[in-house]
């Protein structure tokens, strides 16, 4: 999962509920000081949250964009239901479009996409469903298909715990699992207290069924191609859900535009958001 540097807010940034004719998701609103060059939707990956892109708010907003951070449904602060039919990855794609037409307003410049890990996989989606309202799609840290072989047994031992233990335990299972640098008292206090309350926010069920997916996902890399819409594929030097060369191979794929953020691993919004940043700004605004 990403662990944001910080939960404050920028000055330019605000929380809200948006309105869509799919219901009302949570999200951060930043925008710079003058018009818009262009509006960037941004999506967060298995157990994220909008505040997973906090740190990339206001170098977006000082190069111009307006930058609209959601959380999905029963994500954290956005309503869920309580079945897992309603995470389905179409139902999770056309939350996206409808998401975009709520944001796409005259003044606010093109609509560019991106999505973050899991992210990547149902803004692949909502562009293969309707490519028409974006400029650009962006593919952070996101790969071709289903998740690497060995992340794959720690996400179906997940499943199976969130199917016969309470969140609270399996929160605790998962954090024994951890790596030291991982672990919660390596954290401030306040974004690890905010890390597992983002996690019993959010609902089983898109837990399982989003999980599911990551498992199952098919590579759809020449689907995408053939949509003709610019994307980007950035990652860290490291990666363990997708390994790297496989990103590097679905970017060649995809004749897309490549950065490899220095310093960072699966959460370059989250590790080096400075970098990130410029890498996304750039992309956006050479393809207008």
């Amino acid at each position: 999962m990403s662990r944001p540097p910080t939960l404050t807010l920028p000055p330019c940034a605000r929380a809200y509920r948006i309105d869509t004719a799919r219901g009302a998701f949570a999200v951060h609103d930043a925008r710079p000081d003058g018009a818009p060059i262009g509006t960037a939707l941004l999506v967060p990956g298995f157990t994220g949250s909008k505040e997973d892109f906090i740190a990339l708010l206001a170098p977006l907003a000082a190069a111009g964009f307006r930058t609209v951070a959601v959380d999905g449904r029963g994500q954290h602060e956005s309503p869920g239901r309580s079945t897992q039919q309603a995470y389905e990855q179409q139902e999770l794609a056309l939350d996206v479009l409808a998401q975009a037409r709520a944001l796409k307003v005259p003044d606010g410049g093109p609509l560019h996409l991106l999505g973050h890990s899991l992210g990547g996989l149902i803004t692949r989606a909502a562009v293969l469903r309707d490519p028409a309202p974006f400029r650009s799609l962006t593919a952070l840290s996101s790969g071709p298909a289903a998740i690497d072989p060995a992340q794959q047994a720690r996400v179906r031992m997940l499943i199976d715990a969130l199917s016969t233990m309470e969140r609270e335990q399996v929160w605790e299972a998962m954090r024994s699992l951890d790596p030291p640098e991982a672990a919660d008292d390596a954290a401030p206090p306040e974004i690890a207290a905010f890390l597992r309350q983002r996690w019993l926010n959010t609902a089983p069920e898109q837990l399982i069924a989003t999980a599911r997916q990551m498992l199952a996902e098919p590579d759809r890399v020449d689907e995408l191609a053939r949509t003709g819409l610019p994307v980007h594929v950035v990652s860290g030097v490291v990666d363990y859900a997708w390994p790297v060369p496989l990103m590097d191979a679905m970017a060649r794929r995809l004749s897309a535009r490549r950065t490899v953020v220095e310093g960072a691993e699966h959460s370059p919004n989250a590790e080096r958001p400075e970098k990130t940043a410029g890498a996304l700004a750039g992309f956006w605004s050479d393809v207008g």
